[in-house]
């Protein structure tokens, strides 16, 4: 949540709030605040004004192992969600994803209640990695290494900031290899292959930023993150100041 939305709720004057920043009497961590508009989680920091603490319970964080099928949204007409899937979601009505995967796509999906951490993660002024595991129906090569290395121009002239490609296995038919991107375009990954010539038949992401899909998650299934993840939100949080 925001710094002056968590002092507001326990009951700050606007003016108090500033004239407490100005002062630099608010600590996040026994650090000076910069600015009221970070993003905290008073259950992960120390918050601090004046002489007070503030404690309450923390955020809630879920990792998701997305299966195809399911719509990375809240709610949906038509097909099943990604909160769907979590049964928390009414005790926790809040939840939503970090970001988009399409209804094809499987892989790793962070789930928060903490509104700002969306914008933290998935603007492109952070430049957070993503790396997913992907199969086409033709053959990769060196020279497509270079093509994503260089940055892929889409038809429409569209520029993609430089990719890397891992090749693992190439055949005529079936190739398989690993991307890693550090923006979000729309079906960007598939566009990408798609105009080097192949179609992407399977799309996995395993990595987002610092956070690593749980090998022992079957898809479908989630769990709260654990502490060196919790750890990771943490550093988000004071890299974000």
């Amino acid at each position: 949540m925001r710094l002056d939305q968590l002092m507001a709720d326990h009951q700050y004057a606007r003016k108090d709030i500033k004239q407490l920043l100005a002062r630099r009497q608010i600590l996040v961590d026994h650090l000076p605040a910069q600015k009221l508009s970070q993003n905290i989680d008073p259950g992960l920091q120390q918050i601090q004004i004046g002489e007070r603490i503030i404690q309450e319970p923390r955020h809630h964080y879920y990792m998701l192992h997305k299966p195809i099928g399911a719509v990375t949204a809240k709610r949906d007409a038509h097909h099943p969600t990604v909160i769907d899937l979590v049964d928390p979601q009414q005790e926790y009505p809040d939840l939503y994803p970090l970001g988009r995967l399409d209804r094809d796509t499987s892989g790793l999906l962070l789930l928060t209640d903490n509104g700002p951490l969306g914008f933290q993660l998935l603007h492109p002024q952070y430049h957070v990695e993503k790396v997913y595991e992907v199969e086409v129906n033709g053959s990769l090569s060196s020279e497509h290494i270079q093509k994503f290395k260089d940055g892929i121009i889409f038809l429409d002239g569209t520029s993609c900031k430089p990719a890397q490609l891992e090749i693992q296995v190439s055949s005529p038919s079936l190739s398989r290899a690993t991307i890693t991107i550090s923006e979000g375009k729309f079906h960007q990954v598939k566009k990408m292959f798609l105009s080097v010539g192949v179609k992407v038949t399977a799309l996995k992401r395993v990595q987002f930023g610092d956070f690593t899909l749980d090998t022992e998650l079957a898809e479908g299934q989630y769990r709260p993150l654990n502490q060196d993840e919790l750890q990771i939100v943490k550093n988000y949080l004071e890299y974000n100041r």
